[in-house]
């Protein structure tokens, strides 16, 4: 699950696949997929000119684009593909306010020329004035109200999320006693003091709806736990520190694994991967932390890490850093991504977060995930399980590209709506891929979520036959009562259009799994793998959504995407089309104004 979630204004801008610019100026070159950029690192010099150029087609097409007088465009990512097509994508300011929900992406051709746009907003952003009639500080004593919680500054923001643009305060809540995570983001209504919205920061998967039915139900989780074989091999020792290190960690979930490490000394290592953007996991001691740093590092005379059981802390880090390097190297070897953000970075990780925390979280504004070691009760474990890493993980590059957002959040910290619920799908796709592109045969690959949770129902979601999950209710087929369904019940619309394009309606077992996906309109549709299938979800992901995309949207980005990828006569193009049908998606029932 993720919560709504504000990025700052800047970003990294990436030549999709080729090179990455970050605020800095600094420049890293890394392989990438042809499928999904260009082959050769584009020169710094290039940017300027292509966001220059983007700006002046979103102001020069006004009417399609809804870029106004008072708005200003802030470029937070740039993508150039192999062909020369150029996809840019802004955050907005009205009048120097932020937009919340104002975001769009500006298409142009190779020769910078004005092609199309992705936005957010169906209309033009406006407000009657800047000026707040509640102060500051009576915006912070309501958002800590609010959340109970230690109020921050208080930001004057333009919210344009309902598709109309009123003045707000956004806050940010820490130390709350009604998050998991420990920390909220309160919008208010800058002229009445109402909450607009109040959601919590920290991105968790188990939904509060599932929580409360295995709580209810009495039922205790018995995760499938692989013990350890004997420790691997560790690499050879350097001569000069720090140094990569190639060291070995008995973990919870998925038996021994080579982790990379680096030493500092002749018999001192810390967990940390020098090779992948200083990947690092930590120990939160039981705390609540607000940032990675306050965290303590892991260390090791032997570059052996646990013993696979949770009675030594560096256990679950084991899973936790295998989990984070195994997603960083899918997206990077597969889709070209270089870092959560495409800057290059790594992940971190904090595990043994909270006093008897039941969940995982993606923390955008830590940069890092959150595992928590169980609640004693329906949680015994905790969750640091492949593919829960990987669907959080993608929640954050989600965050970094099309941002996208539930339309409301309700009391118990349910989120509702088409946007929301095409990101826990996302989520869901891609963390599943995690599993394939890593093939750990502890941990065989399929396309179940959280199957080694000890669910009853042995997984939490699936992709082919989204509705035999009966604890979230997910709906295998769209209806007009998608528009307000829970987002993880949501999900399975595109979950399952994803499953049918890679895999084809009908019965089929992989990797001892039985699957049977059926359509809404009793069509068969003959999958184009799974390698395809990826590529065109994530190129539509990073270049035709934005953070209002709905499953209609999501059907045009994907065929936009694969259009752009196999032509737009081609049997790949046909199949997402039919996928979508299959899933009840299609043009006929599309709501007004798409």
């Amino acid at each position: 699950m993720r919560t709504p979630h504000i990025r700052s204004l800047a970003i990294s801008l990436a030549v999709t696949t080729a090179i990455t610019i970050t605020a800095g100026g600094g420049a890293t070159a890394f392989a990438a997929p042809t499928a999904q950029g260009a082959t050769a690192p584009a020169a710094t010099a290039r940017f300027q000119p292509v966001i220059d150029a983007a700006r002046a087609a979103a102001v020069a097409h006004a009417s399609a684009t809804g870029v106004g007088k008072d708005d200003t465009l802030q470029a937070t990512d740039v993508l150039v593909d192999p062909d020369g097509k150029q996809h840019v994508r802004f955050v907005r300011a009205h009048r120097g306010l932020p937009v919340l929900g104002g975001d769009l992406v500006i298409h142009l051709d190779k020769r910078s020329a004005y092609t199309g746009v992705t936005r957010a907003l169906r209309g033009a952003v406006a407000v009657a004035t800047t000026s707040a009639k509640v102060t500051a500080a009576q915006a912070q004593a309501k958002a800590a109200a609010t959340a109970k919680g230690t109020a921050g500054s208080a930001r004057l923001v333009v919210d344009a999320r309902a598709g109309h643009a009123a003045l707000a305060y956004q806050i940010e809540v820490t130390n709350s006693s009604t998050a998991e995570s420990g920390a909220r983001t309160v919008v208010l209504d800058a002229a009445t003091g109402a909450v607009l919205s109040n959601t919590p920061v920290g991105d968790s998967f188990i939904s509060p709806t599932v929580q409360d039915k295995l709580r209810k139900s009495g039922q205790k989780l018995s995760p499938s736990l692989t013990f350890p074989s004997p420790a691997l091999t560790t690499g050879p020792a350097a001569s000069r520190f720090p140094a990569s290190a190639i060291g070995t960690g008995a973990s919870l979930f998925v038996g021994s694994v080579p982790l990379t490490t680096t030493q500092t000394a002749p018999s001192a290592f810390t967990l940390q991967d020098p090779n992948r953007g200083q990947t690092e996991t930590r120990d939160a001691g039981g705390k609540e932390l607000d940032q990675f740093s306050g965290g303590k590092a892991f260390t090791s005379t032997t570059n052996r890490w646990g013993t696979g059981k949770t009675s030594n802390r560096a256990t679950v880090a084991v899973d936790a850093q295998y989990g984070i390097t195994s997603t960083l190297d899918f997206y990077k070897r597969t889709l070209g991504r270089n870092g959560i953000k495409n800057d290059g970075a790594g992940a971190h990780a904090l595990v043994h977060f909270g006093n008897k925390v039941g969940n995982a979280f993606w923390s955008s504004d830590c940069g890092c995930m959150l595992y928590g070691d169980g609640d004693g009760q329906t949680f015994a474990q905790p969750l640091v399980v492949l593919d829960v890493t990987g669907h959080e993980l993608t929640h954050g590059v989600v965050d970094a590209t099309a941002n996208l957002q539930p339309t409301r959040v309700d009391a118990d910290d349910n989120q509702f709506g088409e946007p929301g619920a095409l990101n826990e799908s996302l989520a869901d796709i891609f963390g599943s891929n995690v599993e394939f592109a890593t093939n750990n045969p502890n941990n065989p690959p399929n396309y179940l979520m959280g199957e080694k949770l000890g669910l009853q129902q042995k997984f939490l979601r699936r992709l082919d036959k989204p509705s035999l999950d009966k604890l979230e209710g997910t709906i295998d087929y769209w209806s007009k009562a998608s528009y307000d369904t829970e987002v993880h019940a949501g999900s399975g619309v595109s979950s399952h259009a994803y499953y049918l394009l890679a895999e084809g309606s009908g019965q089929k077992t992989i990797n001892g799994v039985a699957y049977d996906s059926p359509t809404y309109d009793g069509s068969t549709v003959t999958g184009i793998g799974r390698d395809k299938a990826t590529q065109i979800f994530y190129r539509a992901l990073t270049r035709y959504m934005v953070s209002t995309t709905d499953f209609h949207d999501a059907r045009t980005a994907t065929l936009s995407a694969a259009a752009d990828l196999y032509g737009a006569t081609s049997t790949e193009y046909k199949t997402v089309d039919k996928a979508w049908a299959a899933v009840n998606v299609t043009p006929a029932n599309a709501p007004a104004g798409h």
